[in-house]
């Protein structure tokens, strides 16, 4: 046994190679009907085995499982093309800050303007996002200020906090 074949595999093989069976002429066939289908210009390559199946059937009404498209393209090396990703994505617009816990789960407060806590939300309207974001002061529950604004950012935070010292002052 030379390079793990036996002899009587290698004669198979070789007599294959001399007379091809009707699944191997099908194969072939197959094969180059997929070489057609990833070289055309709008697919160019582009096609992985369940399109390529799907391709084959409106073209030539060729009903091929999909199994046996994948086998013959990874026996051919027939590859798609991986596509960029059209959506590219920047990461975070604005910074932002981590805060220290001061109130440790104390939410009473003792005196008017002692504690303020935030929080934010958004309302769906007509199918558009709306932020919500408001300062309520623990001492009388009361919202001492609230804005809306069609982004969630820190100008929303910004001028919301702004009007609340106004108010106050």
């Amino acid at each position: 046994m030379i390079a793990g074949v036996s002899k009587s595999g290698y004669y198979k093989w070789l007599k294959r190679q001399e007379n091809p069976t009707d699944k191997d002429l099908d194969d072939q066939s197959i094969v180059t009907k997929i070489l057609e289908c990833q070289q055309d210009p709008d697919i160019n390559w582009s096609y992985g085995y369940p399109r390529v199946k799907t391709w084959l059937k409106k073209t030539y009404g060729l009903n091929v499982n999909h199994k046996r498209i994948y086998r013959l393209m990874k026996g051919n090396g027939i590859k798609a093309k991986i596509r960029k990703n059209k959506w590219k994505h920047f990461g975070r617009k604005e910074k932002y800050a981590v805060s220290e816990n001061h109130l440790n789960r104390e939410f009473s407060a003792t005196r008017p303007n002692e504690k303020w806590v935030t929080g934010k939300t958004y309302l769906l309207f007509n199918g558009k996002k709306i932020y919500l974001s408001t300062i309520l002061d623990l001492y009388s529950n009361e919202i001492i200020s609230y804005k809306t604004s069609e982004r969630n950012d820190l100008k929303l935070i910004a001028d919301k906090v702004k009007v609340a010292v106004k108010k106050e002052m």
